[in-house]
């Protein structure tokens, strides 16, 4: 585990900073080719041969075995293609390759969440404004409270179950995200701007609660109920998967967040900073890389979020080793010790007395 406080750039020595990890983006931009293409097709086949596998198996199969091997394959294949595959495509990783298949603003996953609504939401609010109070939303997602900087309200008590729900139903949590229920509900929305926003987010959920839950198990016909719970457990080990990666790399101990004012005439290199102090990588072999989506490095995936995610391990060390010399945190530990920091911070900041300063690593100018 690596996971120390970072010290205070010069404008300077940020400039500097951004400069090597431009550099580093060059070299890398530079070696992409076929080996990226395969890379990515592969993994587009084993989404669709899990998938078949798994419903087939869910479809036909009449014992447990055939159900437990069935709900792990189309499981796995939601995690690939949400993670690895989606995620991915839609950071416009591939678009280089003009693939029509790998075009970042078409591309439509297998989710509630509509692509559109992803790209705004995730895409350009949180990796353009990431950790930064009032201009990321995904800092507690708007209802739970993961920071000391946060304002405390009665309703962080229950947070802890709260999160636990939202993990279970995680890719409707973030297909909601972009329609800004909290604000409505707050009174700084209009109903019918939030009707407007909704309604990709319902069709889109409309369409997969059809999909997995109505059209599937109809199929089956007398496996009707085998094959309704096979579609559940799998999006409920999707969804709790997505949700233990996304909130390791950006809630453990360690990763700050940012004022408003603290970004104000912000240039590349204090961009870079953010990115850096903002972020948490999860350590790992190459099968859980892949199972991650990458994520696992998202330090890398904050800096470089348009360069395709396989090539975050060959970029680590350098990332590594450029922090190191500048003094910059490099956070990274095992998913049980960072899933465990994030339990704790949900437990922690559920009480009001749970308040703290915010670092003083900030970019200042000499």
């Amino acid at each position: 585990m690596t996971t120390t406080t970072s010290r205070t750039l010069t404008r300077d020595e940020a400039k500097a900073f951004g400069e090597e990890l431009d550099a580093l983006k060059r070299e890398i931009m530079g070696k992409l080719g076929q080996s990226d293409v395969d890379h990515i097709r592969a993994m587009m086949r084993w989404v669709r041969y899990l998938e078949a596998g798994g419903r087939g198996l869910l479809h036909v199969g009449i014992d447990p075995v055939t159900f437990t091997v069935g709900t792990a394959a189309l499981s796995v294949s939601k995690i690939l293609e949400n993670m690895e595959v989606g995620h991915n495509v839609m950071h416009g990783q591939y678009d280089w390759t003009n693939d029509p298949a790998l075009d970042s603003r078409t591309y439509e996953w297998d989710t509630a969440c509509s692509g559109d609504d992803w790209r705004h939401s995730h895409n350009y609010e949180h990796h353009t404004f990431t950790n930064v109070l009032g201009r990321d939303r995904d800092v507690g997602y708007g209802f739970l409270r993961v920071t000391g900087e946060q304002e405390w309200n009665p309703t962080h008590l229950v947070q802890p179950l709260t999160a636990l729900a939202l993990a279970c139903l995680f890719q409707f949590g973030i297909g909601a995200h972009d329609a800004r229920f909290p604000e409505t509900i707050a009174g700084t929305q209009p109903l019918s701007v939030l009707r407007e926003r909704a309604r990709p987010f319902l069709e889109k959920a409309a369409w997969q609660i059809g999909k997995d839950y109505l059209f599937y198990p109809a199929l089956a016909l007398g496996n009707f109920p085998r094959v309704f719970a096979g579609n559940l457990l799998a999006n409920l080990g999707r969804n709790v998967w997505s949700f233990g990666i996304i909130f390791c790399g950006h809630f453990p101990h360690g990763v700050r967040v940012y004022r408003e004012d603290e970004i104000e005439g912000e240039e590349r290199g204090a961009w870079y900073v953010r990115q850096v102090n903002g972020s948490a990588n999860i350590e790992g072999g190459a099968l859980f890389h892949v199972m991650s989506g990458h994520l696992s490095h998202q330090i890398e995936h904050h800096l470089f979020p348009d360069i395709p995610a396989s090539r975050y391990p060959e970029m680590a060390p350098r990332v590594r080793d450029i922090c190191a010399r500048f003094g910059q945190q490099y956070n990274s530990a095992s998913f049980a010790r960072q899933i465990g920091s994030v339990a704790r911070a949900l437990v922690t900041h559920a009480l009001p007395a749970s308040k703290r300063s915010v670092a003083t690593t900030e970019l200042r100018a000499a």
